[in-house]
């Protein structure tokens, strides 16, 4: 009992920036950034994550040959919704038309697409057959542009599948480790009550007072350190789950977050490069939008061909990781 891929979309939004742009505002190079993370480019958001969002489910289900009617379930995946609550996938529900779709939210940082399709094969054993993910970030709204070692790294997409049952496996292995949620956060901004006196948020979860609320910190050294472990054990233990050693896969679509992470990943799994779709230069980090957004960029490519064996592996904020091994 598989899943199969049957639409994909993807929406970016037209601003370029480029490394050239970075040097305006603080003190970094060209060279610098591609040597350290092999982004050249990325995209930068003016509309909400919702409306990239929306534009992605509409091209999946296009893709797909299908009607929003015929979509039951939503899984999104986003750590920058527009709004505490609803829900960004009950606001996708309402605006494209798909009344007949249960919809909610998945938070898991980075590795969150993979989470879903997880999730997403598990609702296809419980009844469901047309199940649309849908990932948006737009982590230009969450990004501090004063510091230098994480402004470049940024980038805003969306991405979205609609998957149904396959002939294929499915099979993923999923993880956290809560101990090193300290390394890569963003705190909600807080709001002054006037009715208590306000606490220090330090005093309370004991993470790094180094950041502004409302802007994303990263710990890099530690979590490269996390990241490369990460990707091969959950790569690994996918495959062995399917009965498969990580030369049988005939592609691997990784979290964009680092080139050299993800060159130290094929390192260790014994890989060429070449056998991992690789777009960070032109997106950089769109967070859980990385992989949806390379996956339909393969499609459109006609490189998806029925009977490949496929891994997808992401890590990210939790700090949590996940990888998952299917036959398209």
């Amino acid at each position: 009992m598989g899943l199969k891929i049957l639409g994909t979309g993807y929406y970016l939004p037209e601003t370029v920036v480029t490394n050239e742009d970075f040097t305006r505002i603080v003190d970094t190079s060209d060279e610098w950034i591609v040597k350290r993370t092999g982004m050249r480019e990325r995209r930068i958001a003016s509309e909400p994550t919702h409306v990239m969002a929306e534009e992605a489910a509409r091209r999946a289900i296009e893709n797909a040959g299908m009607s929003p009617e015929d979509i039951d379930l939503i899984l999104c995946t986003t750590v920058t919704s527009d709004y505490i609550t609803p829900s960004l996938a009950c606001i996708i529900q309402g605006n494209i038309g798909a009344k007949n779709a249960v919809a909610f939210d998945i938070n898991a940082a980075c590795a969150a697409f993979v989470y879903a399709l997880d999730m997403a094969h598990m609702y296809l054993q419980n009844g469901y057959k047309h199940i649309l993910i849908v990932s948006a970030e737009g982590l230009s709204k969450i990004t501090d542009y004063t510091d230098r070692s994480t402004c470049v790294l940024f980038g805003d997409a969306a991405g979205a599948c609609i998957v149904g049952w396959g002939d294929g496996e499915f099979k993923s292995v999923l993880g956290s480790d809560g101990t090193g949620a300290h390394t890569l956060f963003a705190r909600r901004p807080l709001n002054d009550v006037p009715f208590v006196t306000q606490v220090d948020p330090q005093s309370v979860d004991h993470f790094p007072d180094v950041n502004r609320p409302g802007v994303l910190y990263m710990d890099g050294r530690e979590v490269y350190k996390f990241a490369v472990g990460a990707m091969s054990k959950a790569l690994l233990g996918a495959c062995e789950k399917a009965g498969l050693q990580p030369k049988d896969l005939d592609l691997i679509i990784p979290h964009q977050a680092n080139l050299r992470i993800i060159q130290s990943a094929a390192k260790e799994l014994g890989l060429p490069l070449e056998r991992f779709y690789v777009n960070i230069d032109r997106y950089g980090n769109t967070s859980s939008a990385c992989i949806p957004v390379a996956l339909a960029e393969l499609n459109a490519q006609g490189a998806l061909v029925p009977g490949k064996k496929v891994g997808m592996v992401g890590f990210g904020a939790g700090l949590v990781y996940g990888g998952c091994v299917f036959t398209l």
